[in-house]
């Protein structure tokens, strides 16, 4: 039976369903981390943001997001009834996680940098992420990644504290669909 990792990250970023500025039936966040070496890929399916992004002023930018942490899919229903429990996520004590943004900056290409701070099971940390705009099918499209230490959040507690077994690094994709312009 393999255990989740509990791909954190839940980081964050991610999104009520009437979210200003994002069209969350088109936005998804999704993780992927190693279990005894295999990689394993889940997602989140119920997020809330509230994003607000000024491509020629990132500066003037914001961004909350939310995850609901009992949204986690995961390959097989142990790994996700596993990934609830308190050595995890602890759904029953901590339902969401929250990413609140402090500041953006534009890097090159088209590519920017969003800091905040990601608060999951009761721990906040700051944290960066870089990210890519770009426009398709007459939708513009924030998409990044980023890794996120899963022990620095206490995901993974007791036995799953051993990286031999579940990886520290989960690696957060996001991908948001921006609603107008």
């Amino acid at each position: 039976m393999i255990k989740p990792c509990a791909g954190l990250l839940a980081l964050v970023l991610a999104l009520p369903v009437n979210a200003a500025g994002v069209d969350l039936a088109k936005s998804s966040l999704n993780f992927s981390f190693r279990q005894m070496g295999v990689p394993v890929a889940g997602s989140f399916g119920r997020f809330d943001a509230d994003v607000a992004f000024n491509a020629a002023e990132p500066a003037k930018s914001r961004a909350t997001l939310t995850v609901h942490t009992a949204s986690i899919r995961l390959p097989a229903p142990d790994a996700v009834a596993e990934a609830a429990k308190a050595a995890w996520f602890d759904v029953a004590r901590h339902p969401q996680a929250r990413f609140v943004a402090s500041r953006f900056t534009r890097l090159a290409d088209g590519r920017y940098q969003v800091f905040g701070r990601l608060t999951l099971k009761g721990i906040s940390r700051d944290i960066s992420a870089p990210f890519a705009l770009r426009e398709a099918g007459g939708t513009r499209w924030l998409e990044g990644a980023l890794p996120i230490s899963r022990l620095a959040f206490g995901v993974g507690d007791g036995q799953w504290r051993d990286t031999d077994t579940v990886a520290d690094t989960v690696e957060l994709k996001f991908r948001l669909a921006l609603s107008g312009r």
